[in-house]
């Protein structure tokens, strides 16, 4: 879904940025993960966060979408 970290932080702050219009309060998007080794495991924390950041944005327009 994100090509890149800063995509992605881009995506959560446009969306921030319309739910805080919108006088509406939502969970903090994921952190980053701080435990990467580097190596390129298979199941590296970056895949589960790039997952749980896709699922912040769905839930993020889903909210959007209700109000």
């Amino acid at each position: 879904m994100f090509p890149s970290v800063a995509s992605a932080h881009e995506r959560f702050a446009a969306l921030r940025q319309r739910l805080a219009e919108r006088g509406i309060s939502f969970r903090a998007p994921p952190p980053e993960p701080t435990t990467c080794c580097g190596r390129g495991c298979s199941g590296c924390v970056w895949e589960g966060w790039y997952a749980a950041a896709g699922w912040w944005c769905e839930d993020a327009e889903a909210v959007l979408s209700e109000g």
